[in-house]
């Protein structure tokens, strides 16, 4: 089986998109934010250092799983943020607030079935730049002066189009 986070390359998000998706989210204080295919750690850190939020990755290149945990050992972060050497298709949702993703619309495909399999009720995504095509979003944002795009969903997932 090939795994998910191969057919992605990583993409640094930039800081104000960081930012944007997690506002978007609305995370409050002490809720659990998954980052599949978290890259260098940037959302997974914002969420537990800025929004007071417990914080996990998914990331299966090994350099940028050291890089995450040695910036997260650095701000003191580690009760609150952690990172797993994994493909992002072995992350257990069940107990995740909101899930964060910049993938790619194929990869976005191959995840929507375990993201309305797994996530609970009341549960948010956010994706940058790609949307979850049979999915409506709830709101959908763009930032400047770059232009991206980013998509919030919310579950149940009785919205679809």
């Amino acid at each position: 089986m090939v795994e998910l986070s191969t057919w992605v390359p990583f993409v640094e998000s930039p800081e104000e998109v960081v930012r944007k998706m997690l506002q978007l989210a609305q995370i409050k204080p002490g809720e659990l934010v998954c980052d599949l295919g978290s890259g260098d750690g940037r959302i997974v850190i914002s969420a537990a250092k800025d929004f007071g939020a417990r914080a996990i990755g998914y990331e299966l290149r090994e350099d940028l799983v050291r890089k995450s945990r040695e910036k997260i050992a650095g701000l003191n972060l580690d009760k609150v943020a952690k990172i797993v050497n994994a493909d992002l298709l072995s992350a257990d949702l069940s107990q995740v607030d909101v899930v964060t993703i910049y993938l790619n619309t194929s990869a976005n495909e191959k995840l929507r079935p375990k993201l309305e399999k797994e996530l609970k009720a009341g549960a948010r995504v956010v994706s940058h730049d790609f949307s979850l095509n049979t999915w409506r979003p709830v709101e959908v944002s763009t930032t400047e002066p770059a232009g991206h795009t980013i998509y919030l969903y919310s579950s149940p997932w009785s919205f679809r189009k």
